[in-house]
């Protein structure tokens, strides 16, 4: 039994969600998501609350019954309030700088390593901070860590691209005689 889907989630004001056949569709004040599950969780709104029941009761069901209501909930909560993810450049001469469709980061290479941004979502860059935002979270959190591997933090020093409340464990370097 899912506790999660057992819950339902509530719809908070200005934000609308529409199921046709097997397609959910969240609107709200930041945008429109829409989602395809498949038809073994019967989804339904009454009145400001979106309910998960499981049609048949076997293994899959019950897993999926939760990771459906989470990703319901992950869709209203963007298009209402949205995500965002703060990234930190550290390092001597290692920047991030963003254009219009790409970013640049300079972290110690022979080269530039660009990145195209998807056009759902709004990059920034600060003196070494770099915010991604927008209102689907799983598209904002892959598109972050796709610009965190691109130079992981070394425990040695702690240079390279790292998220802003990650803690590095630090090791010591070589000990002189």
């Amino acid at each position: 039994m899912s506790r999660i889907g057992k819950k339902g989630i509530e719809i908070p004001a200005q934000t609308e969600v529409k199921i046709d056949g097997g397609i959910v569709t969240v609107k709200g004040p930041l945008g429109e998501l829409s989602r395809t599950f498949k038809k073994d969780i019967a989804i339904s709104v009454n009145g400001n609350i979106v309910e998960f029941k499981p049609i048949k009761e076997n293994l899959e069901t019950k897993a999926l019954w939760g990771t459906y209501a989470s990703h319901v909930a992950n869709m209203v909560e963007g298009v209402t309030k949205g995500y965002t993810n703060r990234l930190t450049v550290e390092g001597v001469g290692y920047k991030a700088d963003v254009g219009p469709t790409e970013i640049v980061f300079k972290v110690g290479f022979s080269h530039p390593v660009k990145v195209s941004i998807p056009k759902n979502l709004k990059v920034t860059s600060d003196k070494g901070v770099v915010v991604v935002s927008g209102i689907d979270k799983e598209l904002v959190t892959s598109f972050s860590s796709g610009l965190r591997a691109i130079k992981k933090p070394e425990p040695y020093k702690g240079k390279g691209v790292m998220f802003e409340n990650e803690v590095i464990r630090r090791k010591e370097g070589k000990k002189t005689a």
